[in-house]
């Protein structure tokens, strides 16, 4: 890496913008994650966020959970985690870990967006946040509410909605 880079450069998470239909201001998103991963006091590299179309989001979704049409976000842990007992032991225990992949549909993030009177910016952080708590083991499906306590928390001491 050259010695001119920014801190920025040298921090930077892989995104990745497969769709075409919804402008996304990616600087900031980028900015977002970096964020996420220190508060987490993960590695700036612990996940790779893909954007893409709706079409694909509804393939994902249709051959992982076996369910019809597209969603907003889907996470793909590197490995099985288990239920996590508290926030700091698990990220301890992951730290320096690639977690995995995070696929966001941008399309249904603007839908959302509207729906609870959010910039597409925020909407698209929340949305990279959740993935994330999923890659660390978070199952909103199945915890009882701790996945919404915990995002809770975070989104405040991130100032999202």
């Amino acid at each position: 890496m050259p010695r001119n880079a920014s801190k920025f450069q040298r921090e930077s998470s892989a995104i990745e913008n497969r769709q075409g239909a919804v402008r996304l201001q990616r600087a900031l998103l980028q900015r977002f994650l970096v964020r996420v991963n220190r508060e987490l006091g993960l590695k700036h590299d612990s996940s790779a966020i893909r954007f893409v179309t709706d079409a694909e989001m509804a393939r994902l979704n249709r051959n992982f959970r076996k369910k019809a049409g597209t969603t907003d976000v889907l996470s793909f842990p590197a490995e099985v985690r288990t239920r996590p007992v508290e926030l700091r032991r698990r990220v301890k225990s992951l730290r320096g870990a690639f977690l995995g992949d995070i696929a966001i549909s941008p399309t249904v993030a603007r839908r959302n967006a509207k729906r609870y009177g959010r910039t597409l910016t925020e909407e698209m952080c929340i949305l990279m946040l959740h993935g994330v708590l999923h890659l660390l083991g978070y199952d909103h499906d199945t915890d009882r509410g701790e996945m919404e306590r915990v995002e809770a928390v975070l989104r405040r001491r991130l100032r999202l909605c």
